[in-house]
């Protein structure tokens, strides 16, 4: 679908209004965050509205702290909502009015079948390999029939004869037989309404002109049309798009990777933007591009570039796109993000200066890294005291003879007046010349002695960032460490 099919499926050029609504039951999860992403794009390229409710009618398994978790992760993305949320339980008046008239119309009806009847029914059709569908027993019979005060739901009359026909925006033509279709229940025995009827009572009563959603909701759109059809309501264009699956072929569970957009930003150290640019990469594409900003996204965004084929989702690809963005970030920015990851390494607080440390060790410590994990333990180098922890490869390098080069260096080092980078950088090079070493061959030792460890940022970045008195300190204190 693309202008002309969105112009049309609003009808009268109606605004385009598209929706996300989860269930409350646990974090924000990543398939359902790329499902959010594709419905806030779609309004934005329309000019639009994105709308948000929280479907939370399963009581049981509905949490507060659900809702905030949703919630926090798509401000994390940039996701917000344009208007409040809906909250689909507070509505439950609302559904059960519309049920009871679809009842008063003859587009309903009372089923005072017993669960034990209809355990039976299933039993029956369970053994004769039949479909497991209600028989609509209760269809054209009177209520005058049931025994006075029994309990019964409110079934929809679904159509029996012909088929219903879906144009979907994603999937194309999709057609089921409506002998297929049960009379699904409405209301049930204690009044409150199904989930099934109160998503078609919610998008109707908030505008939603697109429904964007998984195409594990499908067969459940077949149904919901018989309910807006027999309240004559118009009817939204839908597009079911593709579940997410591991590297694989697999469904997406928590052996292909973290499921929860928390997990991403707290655990992972990955960018918003990233975790974006990635879902939106993830079943969606606009030629050769990767590297696509939200601004860029919205002027491309659009249902037909949506495949049908279900994705595959490959942590090593977002490692690699967060690298990028974080190459591209802000330095103060970073620093901000890193500094609670370095501190909890270390376990301690970093001192006052911590953050003017880290925005200015930014340049050093982010072209390696492709997460801000990576560049908080990059970083861990500035705030050591002496004496260092050595991890074995480094102790495996403070040998007699590397001890006596950083003597040597040490000694060189303190002749520098202004310290900067390309002074100590002259420095270490005469020295190398001196001893007949490769520069490697010296940086080595150096890098074991001043970070305690074989990987670090460029060795005159490292010791411009720890300064002179600090890194003599490190030197000296090294050398006499090893000879211990």
């Amino acid at each position: 679908m693309s202008k002309n099919m969105t112009a049309s499926a609003t009808g009268k050029n109606k605004q385009v209004v598209t929706r996300f609504a989860p269930s409350p039951t646990g974090f924000l999860h990543i398939g359902g965050a790329r499902t959010a992403l594709f419905n806030w794009l779609f309004a934005r390229h329309h000019g639009g509205k994105f709308l948000l409710r929280v479907e939370d009618t399963d009581r049981t398994r509905s949490t507060d702290a659900a809702v905030d978790a949703i919630f926090d992760g798509l401000e994390w993305l940039g996701l917000a909502g344009d208007e409040p949320a809906v909250f689909q339980f507070a509505r439950a008046a609302r559904h059960a009015e519309v049920a009871n008239h679809l009842l008063s119309a003859g587009h309903a009806y009372r089923c005072y079948a017993t669960p034990e009847e209809l355990a039976e029914l299933r039993e029956q059709q369970r053994a004769a390999k039949q479909p497991m569908r209600y028989d609509g027993r209760w269809r054209d019979r009177s209520p005058d029939e049931a025994p006075q005060g029994a309990p019964f739901v409110i079934r929809l009359k679904a159509p029996r004869e012909g088929e219903t026909v879906i144009e979907d925006a994603v999937q194309g033509r999709v057609v089921v037989q409506n002998a297929e279709l049960d009379d699904m229940i409405l209301l049930r025995s204690d009044g409150t309404p199904t989930y099934m009827l109160a998503v078609v009572v919610d998008d109707h009563d908030m505008g939603v002109t697109h429904v964007i959603r998984g195409d594990d909701h499908l067969n459940n759109a077949f149904r919901q049309l018989g309910i807006m059809r027999a309240m004559n309501w118009e009817e939204p264009v839908y597009a079911h798009i593709p579940l997410i699956h591991g590297s694989d072929g697999a469904k997406l569970s928590k052996r292909h990777g973290a499921l929860g957009v928390d997990a991403y930003r707290d655990e992972m150290g990955m960018l918003p933007e990233a975790v974006l640019n990635y879902l939106l990469r993830l079943g969606w594409g606009h030629g050769d591009e990767e590297i696509i900003s939200i601004a860029r996204a919205i002027e491309l965004f659009d249902i037909d570039g949506v495949g049908r084929s279900p994705s595959r989702f490959d942590i090593k690809k977002l490692e690699n796109l967060n690298g990028h963005y974080l190459r591209e970030a802000d330095d103060s920015r970073l620093a901000q993000l890193v500094a609670p990851r370095v501190a909890e390494r270390l376990g301690k607080l970093l001192p006052d200066t911590g953050l003017d440390i880290l925005t200015q060790a930014m340049a050093s410590l982010k072209p390696r890294a492709k997460t801000l994990n990576e560049i908080a333990e990059g970083a861990e180098f500035l705030f050591k005291t002496c004496p260092l922890d050595f991890d074995e490869k480094a102790s495996a390098l403070l040998d007699d003879a590397a001890r006596a080069l950083l003597t040597k260096t040490a000694d060189a080092l303190l002749t520098v007046q202004t310290w900067t980078v390309e002074a100590i950088e002259e420095v270490i090079r005469r020295v190398a010349e001196d001893a007949g070493l490769g520069l490697g061959k010296v940086a080595q030792p150096l890098r074991a002695a001043l970070t305690g460890r074989t990987v670090s940022p460029g060795i005159f970045d490292v010791l411009f960032l720890l300064g002179k008195e600090e890194s003599l300190e490190r030197l000296t204190g090294a050398g006499h460490a090893t000879a211990g």
